[in-house]
């Protein structure tokens, strides 16, 4: 009887304009993912600061990131299935006090040990953020504005990506590096705040509650993705016996962790979702779009500064287009995915990525500069638009059970495509530059690795177009044997 009159309630308010506190709310889920982009991005710039106040080496001071992205992806999982059990807004106001908590321990730090503690904890935090974000959109937004909100969420991650280097910098050379994790405090407590007042109370009381929660699946899979993230991004761009040590670990986790999801009673990820045909193709259509995307990360300042010649100030300045350009286009894409649908709009953002790819192989060669920011205003709308396209797809019809652990599977293929992009095409760049040391290459050589890198970038998009087909035309399918 409770059941059915929290589905009724929930189907009258997709019919409703959004309210005040509906806008409150969203707006709470916005700042959510602003806190968790922003942690990445605003301490990138600090390491050079935190290598001369803990005179530590590169290598030591990298972990500062590599601790907070680790985290991240290892429980990002765990922590939707964690909400779908306990309440989507229970624990997504637990992960903003986490992150706010753990903001203060960053900033008050007195070792460098005790700094990537606080930062994987930060990044547990910002696992539960970005998790529950995007399942708490489809309780807070009506259905046919879900493309518009999940639009919003991708403007404010770009923004907290493109804000993050010239706040940090400002805050570095003001009060210092300990004042880029404290900015953080208050915006996590206004987050508290919005999330405790505006957002519904959610808790699960039923199946789900009573089977409880899949422990040995949380650490086969968190050890899992652990093994393999460690193992591209350890040995700073070799390959050696301790990388295929961990590849190897990580595939036996696998292994181990499809045949306990097979015996549990309540699986942290759910075998038969995964052989749903449009959710296995947006989980792999997202991570090779995330691929592609941290390409251009890579491998763009490289070519700015060795091929093109520019200065270290225009490099930051023509690196900040895209994610400039990428707040601008969210909300838009947004709209257009509610206007036109999901499907379709996923088609046109791959069919604009594999032209950005393509034109970033050809354009900078031929105009330079201007070349480079024309490609980069093909690819990065493309990628918003598939983004706000892709998620509305995904989560439009997932059950309220389900949602925290499928929003965290769009979450986790996204950071394996970033942590592949950078490993595999930053290997693939320097390959292509026929150089062990791209810091000494020759222009001449940077630029036919740029080349090289985009065509196989454009290409992956190809593939990726090819799957949204194939699984769009399964879906047909499907829905024409039921008829």
């Amino acid at each position: 009887m409770k059941r059915n009159i929290t589905d009724a309630a929930s189907s009258l308010a997709q019919t409703r304009e959004p309210t005040t506190r509906g806008r409150w709310a969203l707006a709470s889920l916005a700042l959510s993912m602003l806190l968790a982009s922003l942690g990445v991005s605003i301490a990138n710039i600090a390491l050079p600061s935190l290598a001369e106040a803990f005179r530590a080496s590169f290598q030591q001071v990298q972990w500062v990131i590599i601790a907070y992205l680790l985290a991240i992806t290892t429980m990002i999982v765990s922590v939707g299935r964690l909400g779908d059990i306990l309440g989507h807004r229970r624990v997504l106001l637990a992960g903003i006090v986490l992150y706010t908590l753990a903001s203060i321990l960053c900033g008050v730090a007195p070792t460098l040990g005790l700094l990537i503690v606080a930062r994987a904890l930060q990044g547990l935090g910002a696992a539960i953020l970005m998790a529950l974000t995007v399942a708490l959109v489809r309780e807070i937004t009506p259905k046919d504005r879900t493309g518009s909100a999940m639009g919003l969420l991708g403007t404010m991650s770009a923004i907290g990506t493109a804000l993050g280097p010239s706040l940090g910098g400002l805050l570095l050379a003001g009060p210092g590096w300990r004042a880029i994790f404290l900015i953080l405090v208050p915006l996590g407590m206004l987050n508290v705040l919005l999330a405790y007042r505006y957002l519904p109370v959610s808790g699960r009381t039923g199946e789900l509650e009573r089977k409880g929660f899949d422990t040995v699946g949380t650490l086969l899979l968190g050890l899992t993705l652990g093994a393999y993230a460690l193992a591209v991004t350890v040995g700073g761009g070799t390959f050696d016996g301790l990388n295929l040590a961990l590849l190897l670990a990580a595939a036996l986790g696998a292994g181990l962790f499809v045949l306990a999801q097979a015996r549990a009673a309540s699986p942290l990820i759910p075998v038969a979702a995964l052989r749903n045909a449009l959710l296995s193709a947006s989980l792999v259509m997202n991570g090779l779009v995330a691929t592609v995307m941290m390409a251009t990360l890579v491998v763009g300042p490289f070519y700015l500064s060795r091929s093109l010649g520019l200065s270290d100030l225009l490099v930051g300045i023509v690196m900040s287009i895209g994610p400039i350009i990428s707040a601008f286009s969210g909300v838009p894409a947004g709209r257009m995915v509610d206007r036109l649908g999901a499907p379709f709009m996923a088609i046109a953002g791959l069919v604009a990525m594999a032209a950005g790819a393509f034109a970033l192989a050809a354009l900078p060669a031929m105009f330079g500069v201007a070349g480079y920011l024309a490609a980069i205003a093909i690819l990065t709308p493309g990628y918003q638009l598939f983004q706000a396209a892709n998620n509305t797809a995904v989560m439009m019809d997932v059950s309220a059970e389900q949602r925290g652990v499928i929003s965290g599977l769009l979450s986790l293929s996204r950071n394996i495509g970033l942590i592949t992009g950078a490993a595999v095409m930053g290997a693939l760049f320097a390959f292509a530059a026929m150089t062990t040391d791209i810091t000494t290459a020759p222009p001449q050589a940077i630029a036919g690795g740029m080349q090289v890198t985009f065509v196989v970038a454009g290409l992956l998009m190809v593939v990726a177009l090819g799957i949204a087909a194939i699984s769009r035309a399964l879906v047909k399918r499907a829905l024409l044997r039921v008829l």
